[in-house]
C-alpha cells in the first residue's frame, strides 16, 4: 500500500510510502486516506494521529504529474480526482484526534495541503515548503487555501501562493507554517497521549468553530465546558494534582 495506517498503543500513524516517486499521491491514494481516518478515529486507544512518510525523505511532493498528464483530456477522471482530494482535506482537517505532521524533506503543493490539514506540523532542518499550482497553471483547493490564510495570515500566503517559491524550515517557523523545529515527533506526541483525551477532543473542537468563525459561546459549548467538571479525568487530573503526581487518564 502506497498510503497505510499503523497504529501502535495510543499513536496512530499514516504513513505515504512511495519514496520511489517522491511520495507524490495518486487518486487512488486520496480516494484511501478516509476510510484509513476512520479506523483510526475509532480505535478507542488511540489519542493523536501522526501523519509522515513511511521512509522519511520527502514528506509528499503533491500529486502525481505523469497521472494528471495522461488524464488531462478525461473530464470525468479531473472530477473524480477533485472529489478524492476534497474528500480526504475535509476528512483529516476534520479528524476528532490531535493530528501531527512530521515533515523530514519537501513537502509540496498537495503534499503541503496534507499537512496544513494537520492540527500541527514539526520540520526537520532538511524540509522544504511550497505551493506550487501557479507554476503549473493550475489553482490550490478553496478549503486549503483558507487553512493556509488561517495559519500564516493572508500575506504570506499570498507570497506562497503568487510565486510556488519553495522556503526551508526556518521560513516556514518563523511566518508560523510550521510551529517546532525537531528532529522527530516523539517528544510533542509524548505530551498530548499524557493529555486528557476528553480535553484535547473539546478543545479541537472549540478551536475549528473559532477558525469558522464563531466567537462567542453558545448553548453547546456551555454545555460542553460544564460537563468536564463531572467527567474522570477531571477527577483523576485533580486528584493526581493534588498528590503530587502525574494524571492517568484513561478518556
Amino acid at each position: 500500500m502506497t498510503v497505510r495506517l499503523e497504529i501502535e498503543g495510543a499513536v496512530a500513524r499514516l504513513l505515504i510510502d512511495r519514496a520511489d516517486k517522491r511520495n507524490a499521491f495518486t487518486i487512488a491514494m486520496w480516494q484511501a486516506v478516509p476510510a484509513l481516518l476512520e479506523q483510526a478515529a475509532a480505535d478507542p486507544a488511540v489519542r493523536v494521529l501522526v501523519v509522515r512518510s513511511a521512509q522519511g525523505g520527502a514528506f509528499c511532493a503533491g500529486a502525481d504529474i505523469a497521472e494528471l498528464l495522461e488524464n488531462r483530456d478525461d473530464p470525468a477522471w479531473h472530477a473524480a480526482n477533485q472529489q478524492a482530494i476534497n474528500a480526504a482535506q475535509h476528512a483529516l482537517a476534520r479528524f476528532p484526534l490531535p493530528s501531527v505532521a512530521m515533515v523530514e524533506g519537501d513537502c509540496v503543493g498537495g503534499g503541503c495541503g496534507i499537512a496544513l490539514a494537520c492540527d500541527i506540523r514539526l520540520a526537520t532542518p532538511a524540509a522544504r515548503f511550497g505551493i506550487t499550482p501557479a507554476k503549473l497553471g493550475l489553482v490550490y483547493p478553496l478549503h486549503d487555501v483558507k487553512l493556509l490564510v488561517d495559519l500564516v495570515g493572508p500575506g504570506q500566503a499570498r507570497r506562497l501562493l503568487y510565486t510556488g517559491m519553495l522556503i526551508d524550515a526556518e521560513q516556514a517557523h518563523a511566518i508560523g507554517l510550521v510551529q517546532e523545529l525537531a528532529a522527530d515527533e516523539a517528544a510533542l506526541v509524548a505530551q498530548i497521549v499524557a493529555a486528557s483525551p476528553f480535553s484535547t477532543r473539546a478543545l479541537k473542537h472549540f478551536v475549528a468553530r473559532v477558525l469558522d468563525g464563531q466567537g462567542q459561546e453558545d448553548t453547546h459549548s456551555l454545555a460542553q465546558f460544564a460537563a468536564a467538571f463531572a467527567g474522570p479525568d477531571f477527577r483523576e487530573g485533580t486528584t493526581a494534582f493534588v498528590e503530587k503526581r502525574k494524571p492517568r487518564f484513561g478518556g
